[in-house]
């Protein structure tokens, strides 16, 4: 191949990357998670944080978005004059967040380490501090989102932080299973709370462990096969078994290893998890379906789909 030739397929062949490293650093832009009361998990975790921060120094952290919360986030809205909602939207988010340097001190800092905690396993001590250990998690997730490396938790850095996904931590009450995506296991906080809530109150009760299947990709996007898993709202959950063995095995309804009991509770408990934040829960066992727990839909004999979704969101899919 000439000289002249290879040259310019390579000058071609970089731009190419460029193009495509360019958009995969944007099209994974987050939107910030709009919350509201019923909701739970670690962007609720987060909100509470920055609440204390600037005025409720009483709010207590439950990750639930209860009563007090509302409160306050209504008495934040009012004092900063935006519109008295009690639903923290975008705009609500960006009054709330505040710059933080190296240095920095505080709840605004306890925030951002639970955060990466739960979205990025940093294990971090939670003291309030942004320095050494803290700093370098934050300018490894700015590097993981494609931002500046500044160590600095500013507007791009905390929108990033918080409309990241999140992955369940697998354990004693839940465990992951996978179908051909890899482990597309990360959700909204919202979703992975409610489902983590459920799978916990299954296994108090002696019922077995809650086995997820597919949920997102880290960041989103197009999942073959799956096309509704994109936005990290959509959960697939294995039927549960009367052996306690869905972490292994998959079945459907129509089998004698299926326990109807435990999946109905499963579903119950995902329900009372998130009141008013589920837009539908597919699975074709006839029973459930005349009982008004779930809807058919073709392909759902085997496993539980819990479509979850916000009051205000701009797909009409997941608008409650």
């Amino acid at each position: 191949m000439p000289l002249r030739l290879r040259l310019l397929l390579i000058v071609f062949a970089v731009a190419i990357l460029s193009v495509v490293g360019a958009g995969v650093a944007n099209a994974g832009a987050p939107i910030y998670p709009h919350q509201s009361s019923g909701d739970r998990g670690s962007d609720v975790r987060a909100l509470q944080g920055l609440l204390r921060q600037q005025s409720a120094s009483d709010l207590y952290i439950s990750g639930i978005f209860d009563a007090p919360t509302v409160a306050a986030v209504r008495a934040f809205q009012t004092a900063r004059g935006l519109p008295v909602t009690g639903m923290v939207d975008a705009g609500t988010w960006a009054r709330l967040i505040v710059r933080l340097d190296y240095g920095a001190t505080g709840e605004a800092v306890k925030v951002v380490q639970r955060q990466l905690n739960d979205k990025r396993r940093a294990g971090l001590p939670v003291d309030g501090v942004l320095a050494g250990a803290t700093a370098t998690a934050v300018r490894s997730f700015q590097h993981h989102a494609g931002l500046s490396r500044s160590g600095i938790v500013d507007a791009s850095t905390w929108r990033y932080l918080i409309g990241h996904f999140e992955s369940p931590v697998f354990g004693r009450w839940m465990c992951g299973y996978e179908v051909g995506n890899g482990p597309a296991h990360w959700g909204t906080g919202a979703a992975i709370g409610a489902v983590r809530a459920a799978a916990m109150t299954l296994g108090q009760a002696g019922l077995g462990p809650v086995a997820i299947g597919d949920v997102s990709f880290e960041h989103g996007g197009v999942m073959p096969g799956h096309e509704t898993h994109e936005r990290g709202m959509d959960v697939d959950v294995r039927i549960m078994r009367r052996d306690e063995r869905q972490c292994q095995w998959g079945g459907n309804y129509r089998m004698a290893v299926y326990d109807r009991s435990a999946t109905r509770a499963f579903i119950r408990a995902v329900r009372a998890a998130a009141p008013g934040h589920i837009k539908v829960i597919y699975f074709n066992d006839p029973v459930l379906i005349r009982e008004g727990l779930t809807r058919w839909y073709a392909g759902h004999d085997d496993h539980v789909h819990v479509r979850f979704c916000e009051r205000v969101y701009p797909v009409a899919t997941y608008d409650c």
